[in-house]
């Protein structure tokens, strides 16, 4: 099933509902005669009837349509036009004698849903036609491209030869026109007994007479054509794709980088015109064979979406007839089949068209590759990932154990989180296999605090050995080792789409902003601490600390000034995305987003500047920000971000569509946001724990915010899943490269 198109799909269980109503009610209407009747009396009983005998003729079918067939139907379903466009509606021709007005009902309701679900299915075929029309155009430039850049051997000859080839015969044709007598000519087309016995007209004199002047010229033609034979003896006639569709093509430019960004900034005019180059044709079959991906993937919902709900109209069809010892399902039946949804065509020739093309111009007709390619496998999950947990277990990297916990409630409510994030299919990671990295990373940090905590100093210089001081440096250098290697190892399709994003938040706003990006920004805003750390790594090991165990970073003014700085980082990338989303969408609520971020960079400002200089005057500066801070954030959190807090929802304060069915974890995650926004306010107001170091502290209020984002991650991504099911979002748009001189007019 397509999450996103859960409304549309046929509402089997209402339907069974509906069948179970009309089967109580047949229970509770029992006539006393027939209550205490077993179940296989009615069957006991044909064992009295009349024998049939052995030699019955079965080779004689009934007519399906015969007069007694008819009679004995119990629905018609019939065509009905409303509105412009085809529906189905049931008549009753014979009521059965308990619970009628039930089975009112359920036709009904079951005809509105297989009317709901023609309707959608027709809509979106027309879609894909008018896609694959699209793409026709864009294989017939993409041809045209690669005739210009690859340049086949003979081919400019070859379509002069064969301009000259059609001449020829053209010549030898009107020459063989001219030298047939009209006689012969009208004997191949007149019947023997219309033609007149009067002898030859006058008009068929002239031509006799005038015919054979012309019959060397012609005999000279057809000798010319003779002799050009040979020439185009060994050339293969082909139909090639015309080069004029290139002089109504340009070409998109989709790939977006900081430069495209700051000339569409400033207005520059950007390249458009074609440039036959290879690395132009790789670009262009490369676009197209995401564009050509997607568009089969959208066929085989599409069919997938036919099939479930033929076979769910088939099932509960028959529970109708088992309920109602009625032979109604064969009437019903027969018009789903042969309606559009049964009969149409079109996907199935759509699909094969796109194997074919694909594997032709993509896959160098290699089929398999083509169709690896098309129909990636879905990702299998191993239990042994799950096995190599228990040795790790227990230790724990909170913000990746957090997300694998998203991952594991996002599928269980079937939240599509793969297609909202854009990742490639198959390539995905399961919570399993989030886990086991967390749990990784736990133990090697585990060990570099063991290796650093076994320490010798050197009794006459005081130092410490370096070496033990270099492994927590060791696992830093280890990790972006293992985020940056090329190498097939470690799930790189994610390090790489991780890194992707990472590239974007630092870079914004110069990079169109997707989900990922702006998502990740987020996480980043829970990771201040960590980043600081970072700060604190390169100063303790780049000033030489590391060798004495002295720590000098706090007294330097630039430490403390990147201090400053490096809390605001991810706030201010996601202030930049908010711009930019501002400028390209004219929304002004990303204006007041970004206002929100703008709060919260002031809020940690003044409480870094009430960290390091302390004084009443800071405090004061901090606490309002802070509160304004997090007031600000929570109502987004609640409102925007979750959807909740909506009066006049049918669900009391909170939203029409929830995946959870208990309201209750609703208003508790709205609760623990709350608190936990406001706990970040102890930094300011110093709330004394006699068993805690401030540090301790620090770290602790750091957890907790990380805490909260987890929670946060999954209310977020169920409120944007609900926005692209009431949208029917789920496909991806994939820019095509190629844009039509047509299209453009059709655009202004």
């Amino acid at each position: 099933m397509v999450p996103e198109w859960q409304e549309v799909y046929m509402d089997y269980e209402y339907l069974k509902a509906l069948l179970k109503e009309i089967q109580r009610f047949k229970q509770r209407n029992r006539h006393p005669a027939t209550a205490g009747t077993t179940p296989g009396l009615k069957r006991k009983l044909t064992l009295y009837r009349l024998f049939s005998g052995l030699t019955q003729k079965i080779n004689s079918p009934r007519s399906p349509s015969s007069q007694q067939d008819i009679e004995n139907q119990a629905i018609l379903v019939n065509s009905v036009t409303r509105d412009g466009s085809n529906s189905y509606e049931t008549m009753f021709l014979r009521m059965g004698d308990e619970g009628g007005e039930y089975e009112v009902v359920y036709f009904k309701r079951l005809d509105d849903e297989f009317n709901k679900v023609l309707k959608f299915y027709k809509s979106k075929v027309e879609e894909v036609v008018k896609e694959a029309e699209m793409l026709n155009k864009q294989m017939d430039a993409l041809i045209a491209f690669r005739i210009k850049v690859e340049k086949p051997q003979g081919w400019f000859d070859r379509s002069a030869e064969l301009t000259h080839l059609a001449a020829g015969v053209a010549a030898s044709t009107a020459a063989l026109s001219i030298s047939t007598p009209s006689s012969a000519r009208t004997n191949r087309r007149v019947p023997m007994d219309i033609i007149e016995e009067d002898g030859p007209s006058s008009h068929a004199q002239s031509e006799e007479s005038t015919g054979y002047k012309d019959v060397k010229e012609a005999r000279a033609t057809i000798q010319t054509v003779q002799e050009q034979k040979p020439k185009l003896k060994n050339v293969r006639v082909t139909r090639l794709a015309p080069l004029e569709i290139l002089s109504h093509v340009k070409m998109n430019n989709t790939l977006e980088t900081p430069c495209s960004t700051i000339k569409g900034f400033l207005s520059v005019p950007t390249q458009t015109q074609l440039d036959f180059s290879r690395e132009n044709l790789r670009k262009v079959k490369e676009q197209l064979k995401r564009a050509f991906v997607e568009f089969y993937m959208k066929l085989r919902l599409l069919k997938s979406y036919s099939f479930m709900n033929m076979m769910a109209f088939s099932k509960i069809m028959k529970k109708y007839d088992k309920i109602t010892s009625r032979s109604a399902s064969k009437s019903y039946l027969k018009m789903v089949d042969s309606s559009y949804l049964g009969s149409s065509d079109e996907v199935t020739k759509l699909m094969e068209r796109v194997e074919v093309t694909f594997i032709k111009h993509f896959a160098n007709s290699n089929r398999r590759k083509g169709m690896n390619t098309l129909r990636p496998k879905a990702k299998i999950e191993r239990h042994r990932v799950t096995f190599s947990l228990g040795v790790l277990f227990g230790f724990v990297i909170l913000h990746m154990v957090m997300y694998a916990a998203n991952i594991y409630f996002w599928r269980r409510y079937r939240v599509n989180y793969s297609f909202i994030f854009g990742f490639k299919q198959g390539t995905e990671l399961g919570y399993r296999e989030v886990l086991l990295l967390s749990f990784g990373f736990a133990v090697l940090a585990l060990a570099s605090v063991l290796a650093n905590l076994d320490m010798e100093m050197d009794q006459k210089t005081k130092d410490y050995k370096a070496l033990t001081e270099l492994v927590p440096l060791g696992l830093v250098v280890l990790v972006v080792v293992i985020l940056i290697c090329p190498i097939n190892i470690i799930y790189r399709s994610s390090r790489f789409f991780f890194l992707i994003c990472v590239f974007h938040c630092i870079c914004a706003p110069l990079y169109k902003v997707t989900l990922p990006d702006f998502f990740l920004a987020d996480q980043l805003t829970s990771q201040v601490q960590a980043i600081r750390s970072l700060e604190f790594y390169i100063c303790y090991y780049g000033w030489g600390d590391y060798k004495l165990r002295e720590n000098s970073c706090k007294t330097s003014d630039v430490y403390n000034t990147f201090y400053f700085i490096i809390a605001g980082i991810p706030y201010w990338s996601r202030l930049l995305q908010c711009l930019r989303r501002l400028q390209e969408e004219k929304d002004i609520m990303q204006g007041i987003n970004g206002l929100k971020y703008f709060s919260t960079i002031i809020a940690v400002s003044t409480r870094t500047a009430y960290t390091l200089n302390k004084g009443f005057g800071w405090r004061m500066i901090a606490g309002i920000a802070s509160v304004i801070a997090a007031i600000f954030g929570t109502y987004w959190d609640l409102v925007m971000d979750w959807g909740l807090l909506q009066r006049k929802s049918k669900n009391r304060w909170l939203r029409d569509k929830l995946l959870i069915p208990h309201k209750t974890v609703y208003f508790g995650a709205m609760a623990l946001n709350v608190l936990l926004r406001f706990a970040w306010l102890q930094t300011v107001f110093n709330f004394n724990f006699n068993f805690l170091h401030r540090q301790t502290m620090i770290a602790l209020v750091a957890v907790l915010e990380i805490i909260r984002r987890g929670i946060w991650n999954f209310f977020r991504l169920e409120n944007e899943h609900l926005n692209n099911v009431g949208k029917f979002r789920a496909f991806k748009s994939v820019p095509l490269p190629f844009n039509y001189d047509e299209d453009e007019e059709k655009d202004e």
